[in-house]
Formats: structure tokens, sequence, C-alpha cells
């Protein structure tokens, strides 16, 4: 080989050994790193979880296009701030639940849970074939925020008493921590309503800051150990039905994607929110078995009095609600009017299917 076939070669080889360094850092720069606020304890079950679940599922569904690093309740935001932190750019997507936005809009609360609203199957349907999703996304749209429902905690219980709740008259003066409409609907009836995340709530037993709390349910409940504090476990749940947990997508984030990549950030929101529900149901049983038998908590139902005055009240904190603004009005007669049809269908269908479930043992 010549002087001048080598010199050739050689820069070839340099040129190509070149293009292989600087090809490295530029498949690295293509992974696009997202950062994910939740207003969730790290790895809390079914809350936390869910949110490392979903996060999961884009990475890998992304063929690691997109990494997620998932930030819990507190440790880049307040847990009740994600919002806040999507909009402003300090986080790409957050995981939480909307009625933690209310103080934004009234119209959020209805994205999570109505007081004698929808369960978690109704809200499904209103959200997908009922035009729910897009009045949830005008309104999200106002804060920089494509949302989805992404997991849900089933039928709640009605939350953890110091004392027995005989009567209406005993919810006046009662500190209770409650968010979102349901909040609303004990200040209607006496008492004060206190948003806590959930982190902040044990604490606020201990100290009296607070004479009673709902959370979620005896899975998530007993892993608080609210029980320790606490023996009066009331149910149903009024205030939550079945609460729809939430994903919110930077709108810059989400424009600017491509159609596969919107397509797959919404089937990990619903594969998440159907794949957390199933988990809240399988668990919760377990662990109400464990409260009761093993940590002494008495199971007491709220009477019919005490129902029928929630109920009333609901209708009005309901109302009152949609009354507040334009976008609040339509997503509440959207809401209101596929509930009246929902609940006809229930009527003859799972509600009478249940009792007369109640009738056999197996």
């Amino acid at each position: 080989m010549d002087r001048r076939s080598f010199l050739k070669n050689a820069g070839l080889a340099t040129g190509a050994a070149a293009a292989s360094t600087l090809a490295a850092p530029a498949i690295a720069q293509g992974v696009k790193q997202l950062k994910m606020v939740t207003s969730w304890p790290k790895n809390f079950p079914g809350l936390g979880t869910a949110a490392a679940r979903y996060a999961k599922r884009i990475e890998d569904t992304s063929g690691g296009k997109y990494k997620v690093r998932v930030y819990a309740g507190g440790e880049l935001v307040h847990p009740l701030k994600c919002l806040d932190a999507v909009q402003e750019g300090t986080a790409d997507l957050y995981h939480s639940a909307e009625y933690y936005f209310q103080g934004k809009s009234k119209a959020f609360g209805f994205f999570a849970a109505v007081p004698f609203g929808f369960r978690p199957d109704e809200m499904d349907a209103w959200i997908h074939h009922g035009g729910g999703q897009q009045l949830w996304d005008e309104l999200s749209a106002q804060f920089g925020v494509k949302p989805f429902p992404c997991s849900n905690t089933g039928s709640q219980m009605g939350g953890w008493f110091k004392k027995p709740m005989n009567s209406i008259e005993d919810f006046k003066g009662l500190k209770m921590r409650i968010p979102g409409l349901g909040g609303d609907v004990i200040k209607a009836l006496g008492g004060t309503s206190v948003t806590l995340a959930g982190s902040e709530i044990l604490p606020a037993l201990q100290a009296g800051t607070i004479d009673a709390t709902e959370w979620v349910g005896p899975w998530n409940d007993l892993a608080f150990g609210f029980y320790k504090i606490v023996k009066h476990y009331y149910y149903p749940g009024f205030h939550e039905p079945g609460t729809t947990l939430s994903t919110g997508i930077s709108k810059k984030l989400w424009d600017g994607a491509s159609d596969a990549d919107k397509a797959m950030f919404q089937s990990c929101a619903l594969a998440e929110n159907n794949f957390g529900l199933a988990e809240f149901n399988a668990n919760n049983a377990a662990a109400l078995n464990t409260l009761v038998t093993k940590h002494g908590v008495k199971l007491e139902e709220f009477s019919d009095e005490i129902f029928a005055a929630a109920g009333n009240a609901a209708k009005d904190v309901i109302a009152s609600a949609g009354a507040t603004d334009a976008t609040t009005k339509k997503v509440y007669d959207s809401y209101m009017s596929f509930r009246k049809n929902v609940v006809d269908w229930s009527r003859i269908s799972d509600q009478a299917y249940m009792q007369k479930r109640s009738l056999v043992t197996f």
C-alpha cells in the first residue's frame, strides 16, 4: 500500500471511529426522560404501586423511547400540587386524583368521585361513551394538561371515627379529613372538612387535629395503621363510591408526540385503570378480615337516617358546584344526565342481582 492510499484509508477509519463515537451519545440523547410527580407515598399499596406500574408500562411499551422517573408525594412537589407541577413545567406528567385540584375548578371533582355518584364501571362508561373524556379534555387544557383515567380504588369505606356516629347530630363540629365534594357534604352536615395528603393523616389523628378520616379502603387503611388510633370503622362510603385515579400529561409533551406515542400513553393509562381496580378488589377483603380479627376494629354501618341526610346534602352540594361557572355547568349537566340513565339500568341489573345474591350462601 502506497503512502497516499494509507493516508486515505486511515482518514476513512478515523472518520468512521469519530462517527461511531458521536453516534452513541446521539442514540442516548434520543431517549426522552420524563418526570412524573404523584400524590402518594413511595410504593404505597394500590396508589404508589399503580403510579410505578404506569411508568413501567410507558417505558416497556415505548421500547425504551421514554424513561420515566417517578417522584413520591413530597419528593419534588407537595402531594396535592401535582397539577401545578405539570402546568409549570416542573414535571411532565402526574398520577393523582382530580378532586385535589378543586381549588382551580369545581369541575375537577366530577372526574374523581361524586357523593352518591358513579361506581367504577359507570364512571368508565361516562368517560368513554358519555362525553366525559371530551369535557375533561376541555377543562384540563386550560391548565396545560391532557388527562386519562389511570386506576380506580373501587367502593370506599365511610371512614374512621374516634366516637360512634349514631345520628346526624354527631357530625356537627366534627373535624374530618375528607377532600373533594365529599368534604363539602361534611360541611353541609355541620362538620369541618380538612384536605390532607395521605402521609399527613396519621399524625393529624394522633395530635387530635382531626376527629375522623376517610382514606380509601381496608387494604390502604391497614397499611397506614389507622386502627392504632381509632376503632370505629364505618361503611359504606357515600362520598366516594369508586374513585378514579388519574394521569395528567403535559400538553406540550402530548401535542408534540406522534400519533403512535399518543396511543401508547392512552393504552398504558387505560390498562392500569383496569388492572388497578382489580388489584383493589382482590386485596380489600383479606385486609378487612385482618383489621377485624387481629386488630379489634369495630365495623359499623351508617344508619338510614345518616345516609338520607347525607344524600339530601349531597344533592344541594353537587348542584351548587355545578353552578360555579360555565365549564363546570357543562360537566355537571353531562354527569347528572348520564347518572339518571345509568341508575335506571343499574336498578334492574347490578343492584337487583346483588340483592338477590345476598340471599344465597355457598
